[in-house]
């Protein structure tokens, strides 16, 4: 079990779609709340979220703000997330399919983006998060979610050192270290 933790940890990929009900299952630490508290969503604005998986955030944001667009590798989580966001009448995300290390977004279009134990699926942290301080517009909101015992956690010194690299300045923790909303500015 610790050999299959360690492979993994070094070995980055994203949860794959038939293992999805590991996303459904309650977030301890990294509640939909404090989601909320850290990312302060706002009427008006338009804001990314990347990796939603099943839409388990996805469907406390979009009522918040004027369109959230879903950004996801695997074409199979953006499909399970927008049958649940039509399933709620919620009519105001954008699915897109592709790799966080290279967003298909001009410069500065979005208010805020949020991924939630996402960042460390990804081979090229550092690569990400430049792409996302890219596509935010200056003075925004770039929220990553981490909890420990996730085998990709980015614990946050590691955070801070990877966002600083890339221009991002971390403003502030929500939550205990195990288990964090951090966010960061543009």
């Amino acid at each position: 079990m610790v050999a299959a933790a360690v492979w993994w940890r070094k070995h980055p990929s994203p949860c794959p779609y038939n293992q999805r009900f590991w996303l459904q299952a309650p977030h301890p630490f990294i509640t939909r709340g404090r989601l909320l508290e850290a990312l302060d969503p706002r009427s008006g604005e338009t804001v990314l979220e990347v990796g939603p998986g099943t839409g388990y955030y996805t469907l406390t944001v979009a009522p918040a703000v004027d369109r959230l667009h879903i950004f996801d590798l695997q074409p199979e989580m953006l499909d399970h997330t927008m049958r649940r966001a039509g399933e709620a009448g919620v009519v105001n995300v954008e699915p897109r399919q592709g790799d966080a290390r290279s967003l298909p977004y001009a410069d500065g279009v979005f208010d805020a983006a949020y991924l939630v134990t996402v960042l460390g699926e990804i081979p090229d942290q550092e690569a990400a998060l430049r792409e996302l301080r890219r596509v935010v517009k200056p003075g925004g909101r770039v929220v990553v979610g981490e909890l420990f015992g996730d085998p990709h956690m980015v614990v946050e010194g590691a955070l801070r050192r990877r966002a600083e690299a890339v221009g991002l300045r971390f403003e502030r923790r929500v939550g205990p270290r195990f288990g964090y909303f951090a966010v960061l500015r543009v």
